[in-house]
């Protein structure tokens, strides 16, 4: 799981936080249609996120975070998940 929690700097006119965000959502759209990007949820009353991904492996993994546009003004935090055992939903 991506929790992604974008930190506009005040002051920062509007034309330079849409730069990069549109930049990002190319590369979302186009790994949601693809089939790695599995869920994407906003979290209420954040200018954040959450995604789940679903990969092969750490070097897939790797290769999706390096795609999405680095930016400053965002804090990651990944969370590896893995099916429970208990669980009766096959992912």
């Amino acid at each position: 799981m991506l929790h992604r929690q974008v930190n506009i700097p005040a002051g920062l006119p509007r034309t330079g936080a849409d730069c990069p965000k549109t930049e990002g959502r190319a590369v979302s759209q186009k790994l949601q249609r693809d089939g790695p990007w599995r869920h994407l949820w906003r979290i209420a009353g954040q200018y954040a996120k959450d995604s789940v991904f679903d990969v092969a492996g750490n070097d897939e993994r790797h290769g999706i975070l390096t795609a999405l546009s680095p930016n400053p003004d965002v804090t990651i935090h990944v969370t590896l998940l893995a099916q429970h055992p208990s669980a009766i939903a096959a992912n």
